[in-house]
């Protein structure tokens, strides 16, 4: 889907929407990142700075490159920072303090091994991990009999669940899909025929929208889970989970306070994203006007926090 980049002058911005001119008339530089729920994130974030009576420009830039730009002026707000994908530059701008952290975004993301709910008539005790010991010949197939099949990424993603099976030796035998494609296209094929299925799979996502699945659920740690050592069969937490924040440079508060505070209430859940997710990604709609028709669908949700960027503006 091509990617524009928008600015609209303040007098514009006045006209649709009746705003208050906005603390700094310079555009508001947001980076687009390489995946559709970011890209949802930034436009929402966009669409409603333009109600604040704000100028926004939209602005492609890698993952990870963009934090440099971010901490050097060049773009200014990213509302959707996935920890997990941050690079050497991210967190010494953090503690330098040319890079804010505003709070963050709503989003709980998930990784790990999935299962449709069904499967749990066929596995008593899922969903602990510690069901699977018992049940992997539930999961079989003539390929890995006696083992287990699971799913695993792509196998140029990396070797995630392989780490984590083999300290916790699992009666597993790690499949990798072959692409996010393939891997949908199984799991539909396993859910319209009740078939046991366990993937390495990840929320947000579309089809979570579409279809219910649960998760295995590992031991919790106070500290982080640390995948690639120190699990075992007794112990185990699985995968270590990302967050997702808003953030900021430096300038950002002092030129646009209520643009800030916009930000601040900024909120978006994972059913939202995997909502609109379905129908950018699998029904082929464009991505502004999803955008749009969940603008005018969710007014009351979305006008305070412009009101309140109003207010901070004076």
């Amino acid at each position: 889907m091509p990617l524009k980049n928008l600015m609209i002058s303040g007098a514009v911005a006045l006209a649709a929407t009746g705003a208050a001119l906005a603390d700094s008339d310079e555009a508001i530089r947001m980076p687009i990142n390489e995946w559709t729920g970011q890209h949802i994130t930034a436009h929402i974030a966009g669409t409603l700075l333009k109600k604040a009576g704000y100028n926004v420009e939209y602005v492609t830039a890698g993952a990870i490159p963009q934090f440099a730009a971010i901490a050097q002026g060049d773009l200014d707000l990213q509302p959707e920072t996935w920890s997990n994908s941050v690079g050497a530059i991210y967190p010494k701008a953090i503690e330098s303090g040319d890079i804010v952290i505003v709070g963050d975004l709503g989003l709980q993301p998930r990784e790990g091994w999935m299962y449709p709910p069904y499967v749990e008539e066929m596995c008593p005790g899922l969903p602990s991990y510690e069901a699977l010991y018992d049940c992997a010949q539930v999961f079989a197939t003539p390929e890995t009999f006696p083992e287990g099949r699971l799913i695993t990424y792509p196998a140029d993603w990396g070797t995630r669940s392989k780490d984590v099976m083999a300290q916790i030796d699992i009666p597993f035998n790690p499949v990798a899909g072959g692409s996010e494609g393939a891997m949908i296209a199984e799991l539909k094929a396993a859910v319209a025929s009740k078939q046991p299925i366990l993937m390495m799979f990840w929320e947000p996502h579309w089809l979570h929208a579409e279809q219910d699945f649960n998760w295995i659920e590992f031991k919790e740690r106070d500290e982080e889970c640390q995948e690639e050592t120190g699990q075992s069969r007794e112990d185990a937490c699985g995968f270590a989970q990302a967050t997702i924040r808003k953030i900021v440079n430096k300038d950002f508060g002092e030129k646009w306070p209520g643009a800030l505070k916009l930000i601040e209430d900024l909120s978006i859940d994972n059913d939202t994203q995997n909502e609109l997710m379905l129908e950018i990604d699998n029904k082929g709609r464009a991505l502004e006007e999803v955008v749009a028709e969940w603008i005018d669908a969710n007014e009351s949700t979305w006008n305070p926090w412009v009101e309140s960027a109003k207010a901070a503006q004076e």
